[in-house]
């Protein structure tokens, strides 16, 4: 079987076609196989309609089996900020560095304890006629006070996860890979395809 992949995240698509190798199933680019396919605007409230209306758009579309993900930080005290608004916190110009100074300077005056986070992944299998399937990765941690490591994008340098000392800025690739949140809903999605 093959699975078009909605991301021209390079690292993603890595992840996935790992994830899935023996398992009887391709991973392809979508945006590779149809250059022509436009950004679906991401217009849902949470990770699961933004990760199922790309699936379903794509899926519709192409007439093809498309695997679609949603996902980013949510901080508990914050009322889940930044949640879908992770990559464009701080502006619609994208910036891990805005993104890092508006979040730790919203959590300045909070504790340790009260800077508890997460973070989310939501992945979205359609098939054309078919029910869409989601599965959600979660990997628990806290929000740091300041930035640590240059591994890693995004919030990783003020991220750490539960059961480590470092950041995902300093645990690099292979650690964060391993206990990710988008590998965790990769594995469930890998059961619910067998």
């Amino acid at each position: 079987m093959i699975i078009y992949v909605a991301s021209t995240n390079k690292g993603k698509l890595k992840e996935m076609k790992e994830l899935f190798s023996g398992q009887g199933v391709e991973i392809k680019s979508l945006m590779e196989q149809f250059p022509e396919a436009e950004d679906v605007e991401e217009t849902g409230t949470t990770f699961e309609e933004n990760a199922k209306l790309k699936a379903e758009t794509y899926s519709e579309k192409y007439n093809v089996p498309v695997l679609a993900d949603d996902s980013g930080l949510e901080v508990y005290v914050l009322n889940r900020e930044p949640g879908v608004y992770s990559a464009r916190y701080a502006g619609e110009e994208k910036s891990d560095e805005a993104n890092n100074d508006k979040l730790l300077n919203n959590l300045q005056d909070k504790k340790s304890e009260e800077r508890e986070a997460a973070f989310v992944c939501v992945l979205a299998f359609a098939r054309p006629g078919e029910k869409t399937l989601t599965t959600e990765g979660r990997c628990e941690g806290r929000i740091l006070t300041e930035r640590r490591g240059n591994q890693g994008f995004g919030y990783d340098p003020i991220f750490q996860p539960n059961g480590y000392e470092q950041s995902f800025g300093e645990l690099g690739p292979e650690v964060k890979n391993k206990i990710s949140h988008r590998k965790k809903a990769l594995e469930q999605m890998l059961k619910y395809l067998k």
